[in-house]
């Protein structure tokens, strides 16, 4: 019933404990076969049509370490791991202890991380920009100047972000 309420209403749900199955009742909801009649969404939920809302969220939370779910319900599903490792614990000490004892390495670090995310950013569009001039070019490509001029400065660019890359890496292994 609470689950009905939250899917007419665009409630969030939580279910939690779940072990290695899920009740075959939630699939539909998981899968969100929804009906559309009108301008309504209906939901299948056992043998009753609910109204759905396009708000509702469905969280589902398992103890187990390493859950193996069907390839139907991973598909559909986000699996989020929230495992806590010892290196992981050790990064964010370390990171809270140079934030007290060097506020300047601090600020240098999180300037790093930052360039790296724009390093990806700028590779992710170049690498999108070289598909697409190849996927638009007409005849030859080997005869096409324009093309093979765009490919060598980004290749000179990557390069540049490669090196730009490797120190802000070696700067970040200091600190």
């Amino acid at each position: 019933q609470k689950l009905e309420i939250a899917l007419e209403n665009g409630y969030t749900i939580l279910i939690e404990n779940l072990g290695e199955s899920i009740d075959a009742v939630l699939m539909p909801v998981i899968q969100r076969s929804t009906i559309a009649r009108g301008n309504k969404q209906f939901i299948k939920l056992g043998d009753k049509e609910c109204d759905f809302n396009p708000k509702f969220r469905l969280y589902l939370h398992t103890k187990l370490s390493n859950p193996h779910y069907p390839p139907e319900i991973q598909a559909e599903t986000t699996l989020v791991n929230f495992t806590v490792t010892m290196m992981g614990l050790e990064d964010q000490l370390l990171n809270l202890v140079v934030e007290k004892e060097r506020p300047d390495l601090a600020s240098l670090s999180n300037s790093l991380v930052q360039q790296q995310n724009e390093f990806t950013i700028q590779m992710n569009q170049l690498e999108d920009d070289i598909l697409h001039k190849l996927a638009a070019a007409e005849g030859d490509i080997t005869e096409n100047v324009e093309l093979i001029e765009g490919l060598e400065k980004t290749k000179e660019t990557c390069d540049i972000i490669q090196q730009k890359s490797e120190l802000a890496k070696k700067t970040q292994r200091d600190i």
